[in-house]
């Protein structure tokens, strides 16, 4: 009788943890990562997107506490350039050693671990993101759109942490070691 009501007991605390916590796939044909890189000395850069590949938030008691998004890296493209030719250079570039190295390290991964929420559906996620098989800790503010199940986020982080170190700390011509990020994740 004892081994009866332990394994009841079992069943429903498992039963209850596995309920209370929800995975959320994201919709990568709606949800879009936009990047930006700027000159140092003087107005002006690229920018483009980059595709995520897969992904999802984990949800415990209707809030959102951790997620997992892996990102495409061949996908990334240029929109200011509108030259097919050196728009094409710029991609090819990008995909380089020098910068992505998308040949060795085709995917990148960012990881929430911590979510901390603030009023007015605001919040900041702590993450871990993973470029060219380099992991560092970021954080960065999230905006919630609970009636569209939309996410937005805009932050830079300092390419040169990751080994994108093309053009860095050069005077004249010098790309900010600065990408800017926008994200907008749709469920």
């Amino acid at each position: 009788m004892r081994k009866i009501i332990i394994t009841i007991i079992c069943v429903t605390f498992i039963h209850t943890i596995c309920n209370s916590q929800e995975k959320l796939n994201i919709n990568t044909t709606k949800s879009t990562i936009q990047w930006i890189g700027e000159y140092t000395f003087y107005f002006g850069g690229h920018d483009g997107f980059i595709n995520f590949k897969d992904g999802y938030f984990i949800k415990n008691n209707n809030v959102i506490t951790g997620g997992e998004f892996v990102i495409d890296m061949n996908s990334i493209t240029n929109t200011d350039i509108e030259s097919e030719k050196a728009n094409k250079s710029l991609v090819a570039h990008l995909k380089d050693p020098d910068f992505f190295d998308t040949s060795k390290h085709p995917l990148g991964k960012l990881v929430i671990t911590k979510v901390e929420y603030y009023e007015n559906d605001e919040g900041r996620f702590y993450a871990n993101l993973t470029l060219k098989g380099i992991t560092k800790s970021i954080k960065f503010n999230v905006k919630f759109n609970y009636p569209e199940k939309e996410l937005k986020a805009k932050f830079k982080i300092d390419r040169t942490d990751w080994n994108i170190n093309y053009k860095s700390k050069v005077k004249d011509g010098a790309i900010s070691d600065a990408i800017g990020f926008i994200v907008s994740i749709k469920l």
